[in-house]
């Protein structure tokens, strides 16, 4: 994508900012489809830049910035190409720069700055005044401007963007540690990697609605938050397309909680991703609209009865596919919403129903499409590089945790919550006290879902047994398995008694602790397998540069072979295995397992990779 000057071009009418240039813009499309407001401008585009990689900006005054000297193209991060400017080494510190326009017509009205993500802490200033900090690289955050700026003037905007991914307080995903990309860690993202954009909103607007779909009862229960309370009323309709099948009129507090009977609800499910429109309306005394916005929900129940998950009431056998969400030229931001959707609908043409969404918490638009499609996704947090032992590391995670939470609660495709992965004994006290924590604060934000722990890890506290299995015979596998699933069901297992320093006052204790081994009671799922390195010219070329589990086959028939019986033998342990995430969906830089290339060229004969991924137990 070439760099070209960015010029705003908006039209404004009853208040509604409508951008002609929209198509200019990258990824212009609105950011937050669950939750829409009308009156909004999106800021992406050309903005200024500049390094501090002595952290002396503060001291030098960067806040009251007007310009910096270079030119970096938002929503992408400065490591990646689609940015302009394609810098890949550590960047622990970057300020940004633009001039922002606040439309006249929103005079009376609340101005919110909002972010999809910045990686990792951002301090927003206007015209050089401290306006907020946000901590958390993977979080949506908004920033009330009201205060500071003017309907009908233009304000300079700046943003200070720090990350120190080797600290280890921070979540880093799959952002390698090291200079250059290695093994699984790849190409950093440092900055705003997601949509930035502005809107109106009434002092006394709606803040958020968690919705929670009753299918045994027949019911949406909707619990809205509001800014302000002013004695105003919500009024809510529900469609199926444009026929309102339920509607009702709360008093706008707090306090309030909307029940919405819907006879004969239609289920959302993979196969029939049904979704019903919601239209929430701020109204006051006199009738007047004062705050609108548009959303829409999936009617869908997802709970585990024994050692199976069951979606709306039935057994659901899950194939999913780990999905890093890299792009070659976006890294963390994929180049365009068209490319989300693309994703998609690759892994299902590939036979999948779903993905666990691996070490990367994804923007609200795949879950958006995924919503549309039908498709069935894990959220998870980018967990790796955090020490899980240290409190400034917790304190971060659980905070920008409860944040995705809250942000995705509502999307239907969204169905187990799987926080971490491959965590394995940072300490015996602090550890088990974190991941406790994580789990019950979880259920506290949305007790709708299971919470898988610790994908394929030491599971402390789960409703989930999931486990890792890179094992490439496909006899011995099924072998691991049936004995991990079967044979080794001990309540509990001790690891002895283990010195930990808990840091009080210096003093050194022992602790015993003993953690769970799968008992058979909960689902058992191998949430990652396969990994079957193919890279191009691999039958012909020695390819030691690339990155695989395994030795990697010889030819596509023997590549073919081993893929089918590894799932096989998966699908025969249906009554021990309720479940299976096949890495990967494409290869990552030098990764080469995926079942796509980086760019997403299949490498093989799509139709016989769906055959094999396609199967559920029981089928011929």
């Amino acid at each position: 994508m070439k760099i070209t000057k960015f010029l705003t071009a908006a039209l404004f009418f009853a208040g509604t900012v409508f951008q002609a240039n929209a198509s200019d813009i990258p990824r212009g499309e609105y950011p937050r489809p669950q939750f829409e407001r009308s009156a909004w401008m999106n800021l992406n585009g050309v903005w200024d830049y500049t390094f501090d990689f002595s952290a002396s900006g503060l001291e030098r005054g960067l806040e009251k910035a007007t310009s910096f000297e270079g030119r970096i193209t938002v929503p992408f991060c400065p490591e990646s190409s689609l940015s302009g400017v394609g810098y890949t080494d550590f960047i622990n510190c970057i300020w940004y720069h633009r001039e922002v326009a606040v439309p006249e017509a929103w005079s009376g009205k609340d101005i919110l700055l909002n972010f999809g993500a910045v990686y990792y802490n951002a301090e927003v200033y206007v015209d050089g005044v401290f306006a907020a900090r946000h901590i958390g690289g993977s979080s949506s955050f908004s920033v009330d401007l009201t205060r500071l700026v003017t309907p009908g003037k233009s304000h300079h905007l700046v943003v200070r963007a720090t990350s120190d991914v080797r600290s280890t307080t921070q979540g880093a995903g799959k952002q390698n540690l090291q200079y250059a990309s290695y093994s699984c860690n790849y190409t950093r993202t440092t900055g705003i990697w997601q949509t930035v954009w502005m809107e109106a909103v009434d002092p006394a607007g709606l803040l958020s609605a968690h919705v929670v779909t009753d299918i045994d009862q027949g019911q949406l229960v909707i619990t809205p938050r509001f800014r302000s309370e002013s004695g105003n009323t919500l009024q809510i309709t529900v469609k199926d397309g444009g026929k309102t099948v339920a509607s009702a009129a709360v008093r706008a507090a707090n306090s309030s909680v909307a029940v919405l009977s819907v006879k004969r609800p239609k289920l959302w499910s993979p196969e029939s991703p049904f979704l019903y429109d919601i239209n929430y309306r701020l109204v006051n005394a006199k009738g007047e609209v004062l705050d609108e916005v548009n959303s829409y929900a999936g009617m869908r129940k997802v709970h585990i009865e024994g050692n199976k998950i069951y979606l709306n009431n039935e057994p659901y056998y899950q194939r999913l596919v780990l999905d890093q969400g890299f792009y070659p030229d976006g890294i963390w931001t994929a180049p365009s919403d068209a490319a989300l959707k693309r994703d998609i609908e690759l892994s299902m043409a590939a036979g999948f129903n779903g993905a666990r969404l691996h070490q990367k918490a994804f923007e609200e638009r795949f879950h958006y499409w995924a919503d549309r499609l039908g498709y069935i996704t894990w959220g998870e947090a980018p967990s790796w590089g955090m020490d899980a032992n240290g409190i400034e590391a917790a304190r971060n995670f659980l905070t920008e945790w409860s944040e995705l939470v809250l942000r995705d609660r509502n999307h239907p495709s969204l169905l187990i919550w799987t926080p971490m992965n491959e965590e394995w004994w940072p300490d015996r006290v602090q550890y088990p006290r974190f991941t406790a924590d994580l789990y019950d604060l979880t259920k506290a934000l949305d007790p709708t879902r299971p919470v898988n722990d610790a994908s394929g890890g030491v599971h402390i506290k789960t409703d989930i047994w999931t486990v890792h299995n890179y094992e490439q015979d496909p006899a011995r596998l099924k072998e691991i398995i049936y004995k991990d699933g079967v044979f080794f069901q001990t309540p509990l297992r001790s690891v002895g008694v283990v010195p930990a320093n808990i840091g009080f006052n210096g003093l050194r204790l022992n602790d015993r602790y003993e953690f769970p081994s799968y008992d058979g009671k909960m689902p058992y799922f191998i949430d990652e397998v396969g990994g079957i390195k193919w890279a191009k010219d691999q039958e012909r070329e020695s390819q030691t540069e690339s990155w695989g589990y395994g030795k990697p086959p010889k030819s596509q028939a023997e590549f073919l072979q081993r893929l089918e019986g590894q799932i096989n033998g998966i699908l025969e342990l249906k009554d021990q295995v309720w479940g299976y995430c096949y890495t990967q969906l494409t290869d990552v830089e030098q990764e080469q397992n995926g079942v796509y290339y980086y760019d997403r060229t299949p490498k093989f004969d799509m139709k016989l990779i769906r055959a094999i991924f396609s199967r559920d137990p029981g089928d011929k």
